[in-house]
């Protein structure tokens, strides 16, 4: 098991990314406990790319419910089709807000949240099980370089829900 993430702070963010997923593939590899791998998981991205929020909402009971994160406190529930994690959620599509100002619904669990990106996690079934959901306090922080790579981290959970 991986003790610790590697990765030099001269990197670009593609670089920093094509790190990152082999190291996260091998710190879950053996550890059969989802909550154990999203925390790693969420602590390996907030602290690689010094995000705002970095965390996972699990469906349960037909709603979004707060799972591991890092960052500060935040919304507990999220209806479908509610804020970008719930739109998220009932479109089964990643979302990439440049400005969460101007997104209609959005949640706001911080003032200081300005762009957010939310990829869902699909179970055997290709049902949505959960979304990872990163917040920045930078307008338009997030694009389709994170994107591709925060989708590819979401897939090596595909049969872990």
């Amino acid at each position: 098991m991986a003790e610790e993430i590697i990765i030099s702070n001269h990197l670009t963010k593609e670089e920093k990314y094509k790190q990152l997923l082999p190291q996260i593939a091998s710190l879950i590899e053996h550890e059969p406990d989802l909550i154990a791998n999203l925390a790693n998981c969420c602590a390996a991205l907030h602290f690689t790319f010094n995000f705002w929020w970095t965390g996972f909402y699990l469906v349960k009971n037909n709603e979004l419910v707060l799972g591991p994160f890092q960052g500060p406190i935040a919304c507990t529930r999220i209806k479908k089709g509610k804020g970008v994690c719930g739109a998220a959620w009932e479109n089964s599509k990643t979302l990439i807000v440049p400005d969460v100002n101007s997104f209609p619904g959005h949640i706001s669990c911080s003032s200081e949240s300005k762009s957010e990106i939310v990829v869902p996690f699909y179970d055997e079934n290709q049902q949505v099980a959960a979304v990872l959901d990163i917040d920045s306090n930078q307008y338009s922080n997030f694009d389709q370089t994170d994107a591709k790579y925060l989708e590819n981290i979401c897939t090596l959970f595909r049969f872990r829900f």
